[in-house]
């Protein structure tokens, strides 16, 4: 499944980084993208999800999904760098606390959203397909918020992730059995969240992401 999402994944981000699709242009459907990339539905969905929690495309009931009018940046550029040291720090600040928000006013979609991201990390393959899906679960979290200012911003935390020196630092941290550990707490942070116990979720965000950090820099 991971290796199917990864080719719809790579397949749509050529198209609209080359001007395949303009912003508020309709996407094929997904029987269509299925056909056209040899992939299950299944696959386009997965792909869709993490592409519209990065703000880049919408999909709307009953009608399609669009390109986003004003799409971020594939590959950011023109922005302050920041270290590894800043995500960590912010990521402790910010994400533990959205949990009240999240099981306040997440909807059986978005469970299936934070699923679709833990099935596809755990059968990822390679580093690379592992942390999108990774990156992707935390902002599908953010998304599931339906808080626009937040949503927003954390697609800067996203973004932020995507610079080569925090993927760098995470691909020199990471082994078998620590990406195990994190594959845990992943599912022990949904299974939080979908119980609507939001002290729960955040002890396991906030444990979670202490886990990284130690990981990351030690101690």
């Amino acid at each position: 499944m991971s290796k199917h999402a990864d080719r719809v994944h790579a397949f749509l981000e050529e198209a609209l980084a080359t001007g395949g699709y303009a912003p508020g242009a309709k996407l094929p459907t997904e029987r269509a993208l299925s056909e056209q990339v040899g992939v299950p539905r299944s696959a386009v969905r997965d792909a869709l999800s993490v592409l519209e929690a990065r703000g880049v495309v919408t999909r709307i009931v009953g009608s399609g999904t669009y390109v986003a009018e004003r799409a971020p940046p594939l590959a950011p550029s023109g922005r302050r760098e920041v270290s590894p040291a800043e995500i960590m720090a912010a990521r402790l600040v910010v994400e533990p606390r959205l949990s009240l928000l999240i099981v306040t006013h997440a909807t059986a979609s978005d469970f299936e959203r934070m699923d679709a991201c833990n099935r596809n990390a755990e059968a990822a393959t390679d580093f690379e397909a592992f942390e999108r899906w990774d990156a992707a679960l935390h902002q599908v979290m953010a998304e599931a918020t339906h808080n626009r200012l937040i949503m927003d911003l954390y697609r800067e935390v996203t973004e932020a992730r995507d610079r080569t020196e925090w993927g760098d630092l995470k691909r020199r941290s990471i082994n078998a059995e620590r990406r195990a550990i994190y594959e845990a707490d992943h599912r022990v942070i949904v299974a939080a969240l979908r119980a609507r116990d939001s002290m729960a979720a955040e002890r396991a965000i906030e444990d979670h992401l202490k886990t990284v950090r130690s990981n990351l820099f030690g101690g």
